[in-house]
């Protein structure tokens, strides 16, 4: 196996046009903010703005970790205070029979070292989803896309719900032959699995300290795993899956391992490309810490009001040993803030980090 490629700044490539794409992002999102939002009299997140359950546990860092291994979050062993939050991808809030690929955001609490720029507060955030891959290789083509479910936002659910039922078909019938399709789990075709079975990717590379790296949250409790691609009939019970959640997590611990995956050749597993997967045969994961979540209400009010309502995810909070990196992973950072803006200034309520302890 290679040696993990050391980071340095040239390995990502910036295209003279990423700051055009990006004002047009903001502006895409902020058609889908303000008909969300005037439509129901709330403000909601541009993208995974429904959740399904808020949770809150607790990271421990391995102890005696290599030293590829023992990076920026990760470089000492101990435990952190973690809220995790699990959605969906659409930007309008849907019935769950429209099902969409699973989105989970981690918020690490009191993480210390030297912040990104602009980075408020003293967390590390990870976003993540159920799938290794993007659905588009650069921003201007998720723009594109973007655009064309921005027209469709908060519009026409019935015809969203009759075209689920039909991707779902046509994906389970690629899946038999061995076939993924990223876009048509975007569309509504995803399998309407249980969110507290999944494992979940960054898809996007980071910066590891001193190397180039992408993260995953894979379920290893029985707890979770009985549940692992466990479908949710969501017929006739728009809020399914937070019904579901909220039943399940009343009676179960949850443990959650928190990998790593280094990269080995840029080539083959390319920066700028989240469209590639990269082969874990030759750029295996590595558990670096476990996340431990005791039986709760997932849907508890003053939790939800607290981190749902109150708090904003990013991959640009946190840490500058772990830098966002790619294209996408730059285009995330003005509309990750603007969404955030948006939300504050609509509802009235300020969106914050939560405090050290």
């Amino acid at each position: 196996m290679q040696a993990p490629v050391r980071y340095s700044p040239d390995v990502e490539v910036v295209k003279p046009d990423e700051g055009e794409t990006i004002a047009a992002l903001c502006q895409t999102f902020d058609t889908i903010l303000q008909r969300v939002a005037d439509d129901s009299g709330h403000a909601v997140r541009s993208v995974h703005a429904k959740a399904h359950g808020i949770l809150e546990g607790v990271m421990r860092i391995e102890d005696g970790l290599p030293p590829e291994l023992a990076q920026g979050l990760f470089a000492k062993p101990g435990e952190h205070r973690v809220y995790l939050r699990m959605s969906t991808n659409a930007g309008d809030i849907l019935p769950d029979a429209v099902s969409l690929p699973r989105g989970l955001a981690l918020k690490v609490l009191d993480a210390p070292g030297e912040r990104l720029p602009d980075a408020d507060g003293t967390t590390q955030n990870f976003i993540m989803v159920n799938g290794p891959v993007f659905q588009a290789p650069n921003a201007q083509k998720f723009l594109g896309s973007l655009k064309l479910l921005a027209g469709t936002t908060d519009r026409a659910e019935g015809l969203k719900v009759a075209a689920s039922t039909v991707l779902r078909g046509v994906n389970r019938a690629l899946h038999a032959v061995g076939v993924e399709s990223s876009t048509l789990a975007s569309l509504g075709g995803a399998p309407n699995v249980d969110p507290l079975g999944e494992t979940y990717y960054s898809v996007t590379p980071f910066r590891y300290g001193d190397y180039i790296a992408k993260f995953s949250l894979r379920p290893v409790s029985p707890g979770l795993t009985a549940r692992t691609g466990t479908e949710i009939d969501a017929s006739g019970r728009p809020d399914a899956i937070r019904e579901t959640v909220r039943s399940e997590m009343a009676g179960t611990e949850g443990v959650w391992e928190f990998r790593v995956q280094l990269c080995r050749d840029l080539e083959r597993q390319p920066v700028e490309d989240p469209t590639v997967a990269w082969d874990e045969a030759e750029a295996p994961f590595h558990r670096v810490a476990t996340i431990t979540v005791g039986p709760q209400d997932s849907w508890d009010a003053a939790r939800v009001q607290a981190v749902d309502e109150g708090m904003r995810f990013s991959v640009w909070t946190g840490l500058a040993a772990h830098r966002p990196l790619g294209n996408i992973n730059r285009a995330r950072n003005a509309p990750y803030r603007h969404s955030a803006e948006f939300r504050a200034r609509f509802n009235g309520c300020p969106i914050h980090e939560p405090a050290a302890r």
